[in-house]
């Protein structure tokens, strides 16, 4: 039996998805473009068209969990707008790059190599933060300070090199660390061919220095234009497969909500954790795909999607199972707050 064109497993797959990608989404403020587009290819879409309606359920879900951090303050507009600018800025400039990097016949090997470094890189340093955090926590450190902007954020805000913008979420920050933050991130984003939402969002935490629920409320800002433009540009040429999106996009509108409404329930801890583990094992699965094109096997090319599609799913489950725990605890604290105690 088939509706829209797809088996019913089809469909359940698409919805159950898009549910996870959007609870990833709405927690850590990256599009889910790594996951959407190889699990489309391997379904046997056209690489047009998986990147195509990739773009357009990142837009898609980049709405609904803007519209959720912004009821709860987490995302700061200003900054975001600066952001978009330099990143549009850098993601031509690197796209430049690699016509150039194609010129020379090394344009594969250069982004395949940086994504892997930069996702290891990245997953490597949040489970860093996270060690050290627990060590503050063992030596009894509960400096709130600590827990909100990590170490090197606050030092480079330190520096005041003029001129200076407020942030939001309190504190300044140098229209020249803004600038080159979201130029490095927008380079490194035309150069690979992603949003980039996995580098924006540490580079607003890290460098630029805000909290860590405000940098996933303001990557996702910042990227709602980048979204909205790539989704145009393939609809126009036919690449965006419209039943596919809008599957994903149903099961994602709870999911996004779900996730950026846990950006309040969960530890900071327990957030840099899973995201470092995740982008830890995207870098292995991206590493297989490559050593897959490299050897010219598709069993590789299976284990690649497997581990990152596999590795997402048990994060997005580990994020709900502890929205399910905190909004228990709460629960039973309050049936066993005595309603006239003394």
């Amino acid at each position: 039996m088939e509706l829209f064109g797809l088996s019913l497993a089809l469909l359940a797959l698409f919805v159950s998805f898009g549910f996870m990608v959007g609870v990833l989404f709405g927690f850590f403020g990256m599009g889910g473009s790594f996951l959407i587009t190889p699990t489309l290819l391997l379904l046997d879409y056209p690489a047009s068209v998986a990147i195509g309606s990739g773009l357009a359920f990142y837009f898609g879900t980049s709405v609904i969990a803007v519209l959720k951090h912004y009821d709860v303050g987490q995302v700061d507009y200003k900054l975001g707008a600066i952001l978009f600018v330099v990143l549009s800025i850098g993601i031509e400039i690197g796209s430049r790059l690699v016509f150039g990097l194609e010129a020379l016949g090394i344009a594969n090997l250069v982004t395949g190599v940086a994504y892997v470094v930069l996702l290891a890189g990245i997953g490597a340093l949040f489970l860093r933060r996270a060690y050290n955090l627990e060590d503050d926590d063992d030596d009894g450190d509960d400096d709130a300070n600590d827990d909100e902007i990590p170490a090197v954020g606050q030092k480079i805000q330190s520096y005041s090199v003029p001129p200076m913008i407020n942030l939001t979420s309190g504190g300044r920050a140098s229209l020249w660390t803004i600038g080159g933050a979201g130029g490095s991130v927008g380079l490194v984003s035309g150069l690979i061919g992603v949003g980039g939402g996995f580098i924006r969002m540490p580079a607003i935490y890290y460098l630029i220095g805000t909290p860590l629920t405000a940098a996933v409320g303001t990557s996702l800002f910042a990227g709602l234009f980048s979204g909205a433009f790539g989704t145009f540009t393939y609809g126009m040429s036919g690449s965006v497969d419209l039943t596919v999106v809008s599957l994903l996009l149903v099961g994602s509108a709870l999911g996004a909500r779900i996730g950026s409404a846990a950006t309040t329930m969960v530890e900071e801890d327990d957030v840099i954790v899973y995201f470092g583990l995740m982008m830890v094992l995207a870098s292995a699965g991206i590493a297989l795909s490559e050593l897959a094109n490299w050897l010219g096997t598709g069993a590789l090319d299976l284990v690649s999607v497997f581990l990152l599609v596999g590795s997402s799913f048990f994060v997005a489950s580990m994020i709900l199972y502890k929205v399910v725990q905190s909004i228990g605890a709460s629960e039973s604290n309050t049936r066993g707050t005595p309603d006239g105690g003394d």
